[in-house]
């Protein structure tokens, strides 16, 4: 494509997508690959917990939407793709399909979506010539029923049907789908409906070959030379999650469509892998559905579309240990399915979405691996001028054993974490604490805020105290280090400013 062609589409974009003036959500996917799948009422009961508004479901099951009756949670339902078919091929089917999953469920259940199928140019390629008239046979039915301006229609589509993909400027959807690429935009745009992408930087990531930067994939901050330019258009991309919308955006623009809006639908990062994913852990899913959560809720938008709303997905609710495939296939979820977190989101915050202690059981524990001296001089803190009661940690005391500085700054840290009510920045003691979900407690040592058990689900690392630590403290040696609290509030209270927390 000439210069001149590339720039002058990125001219006529930048006020385009007007129909999203609305502030962006965070929402998540609710699969079904479940062994101990909750009952419907206890996942709304979780939902409603974790402040989460939005939710799509893969099919329309009616006990679900049942459960979701005044919740005001906005619904996604999903016509699978073994559906695709018989309701692309007939106008009745489509208006039988709406009256049974929607119609029977508005508006005590408030449906706001129809999601046509799932990934359908890449999954199920046979059913693309009839996926255009699906999506007009259902928005038929809704108009019918007078549902059409409440409820949207569209289809979930792979990034990898966006071809050459960066710079984002030269992107282009797979041109083999342009018989049904142009109608569907098309449609999308007579009907206000939008653009339905699925994102997923983890893939990217992996299928570099080392070409993308892990901290380009997780949204961390990268030095001004480390962002990627995107040569024609001169906007720096510092995450990949921006790269792919705004690549998706050229490639509409690329077909003379530059006013519809995109939502994620799906985006994710798992948590564990097998040997051949290395990155698929837990630290690296916190960090990303944190960092996404943000800047999502931060309405940043792109680089193409700065302050331009881009709605997500988070992919997914539950881990779904029943899922066909890899290790980490199995591992996207944000909560096991008892209903405790996999991890505690950086998130944690009176009314904030997904502020994930459901269970109301976080504990501040030492970090492992963290430096002893460290250790000692956050301990000697915390039982001085942070007044913490740390008489139980005397010799003879039911938290003396095992004595060292790893089980006893544990306990030192929770108790301090409790004590300010596990406000935001109380458990960082200059980056040697962390917040798990399991209870530390053992013996008859019970930590403060434990229910008086021990958990089983930890963020990833297990803290409890450890006999094999050879560095010891005691109580007496418990000195105070007049600075070491004053840097760690001053840190906290920036992070907490910057909106890193």
């Amino acid at each position: 494509m000439a210069m001149n062609m590339i720039l002058l589409l990125f001219l006529l974009a930048v006020s385009a997508v007007s129909a999203v003036d609305e502030d962006a959500f965070i929402g998540v996917n609710i699969g079904t690959d479940l062994s101990d799948m909750p009952s419907p009422t206890q996942v709304v009961a979780l939902l409603m917990a974790q402040n989460i508004r939005h939710v799509r479901l893969y099919d329309a099951d009616r006990a679900m939407l049942h459960a979701l009756v005044n919740t005001g949670i906005q619904v996604t339902v999903s016509i699978p793709n073994e559906q695709l078919l018989g309701i692309g091929q007939s106008n009745a089917t489509a208006a039988n399909w709406v009256a049974r999953n929607v119609i029977a469920h508005v508006p005590a259940t408030n449906i706001t979506a129809i999601a046509v199928g799932s990934e359908v140019l890449t999954v199920l390629p046979n059913a693309g010539p009839v996926l255009v008239s699906a999506l007009k046979f259902i928005h038929s039915a809704l108009v019918a029923a007078n549902l059409d301006g409440q409820i949207k229609v569209s289809t979930p589509h792979s990034s990898s049907i966006i071809l050459d993909s960066f710079p984002p400027s030269q992107a282009f959807f797979n041109r083999s789908w342009d018989p049904v690429m142009v109608p569907l935009l098309k449609f999308l745009q007579s009907s206000g409906s939008y653009f339905m992408l699925n994102v997923y930087p983890y893939y990217d990531f992996m299928q570099s070959n080392g070409v993308i930067p892990l901290d380009y994939a997780l949204f961390r901050p990268l030095p001004p030379n480390k962002e990627a330019v995107d040569a024609n258009t001169l906007l720096h991309y510092t995450n990949v999650f921006d790269a792919v919308v705004d690549a998706a955006y050229f490639a509409m623009s690329y077909l003379n469509f530059t006013n519809v809006p995109i939502i994620v639908l799906e985006s994710g990062w798992p948590s564990k892998g097998d040997s051949t994913e290395p990155d698929a852990t837990v630290e690296n899913a916190n960090t990303y559905n944190s960092n996404l959560i943000r800047h999502v809720l931060n309405n940043t938008g792109t680089p193409k579309h700065p302050g331009i709303a881009v709605s997500t997905y988070i992919y997914e609710l539950y881990n779904e240990d029943l899922r066909p495939g890899s290790v980490s296939e199995k591992n996207w979820g944000l909560f096991n399915a008892n209903g405790v977190p996999v991890y505690i989101l950086h998130l944690i915050g009176a009314g904030t979405v997904l502020a994930n202690d459901t269970t109301n059981q976080t504990f501040c524990v030492a970090k492992e691996g963290s430096d002893k001296k460290m250790l000692q001089a956050a301990l000697d803190w915390a039982c001085g001028p942070g007044k913490v009661d740390c008489s139980s940690l005397l010799q003879g005391q039911p938290c003396y054993d095992p004595d060292n500085v790893i089980s006893h700054s544990t306990y030192a840290f929770n108790a301090y974490f409790q004590q300010m009510s596990k406000s935001l920045g109380t458990c960082d003691f200059k980056g040697v604490a962390t917040i798990t979900t399991t209870d530390p407690s053992h013996g008859s040592c019970i930590f403060p805020g434990s229910g008086g058990r021990n958990g089983t689900i930890t963020n990833g690392t297990s803290m409890a105290p450890s006999s094999n630590s050879t560095s010891s403290g005691s109580p007496s040696q418990y000195l105070y280090r007049g600075d070491f609290f004053t840097s760690s509030v001053i840190i906290g209270v920036a992070f907490l400013s910057m909106g890193f927390l």
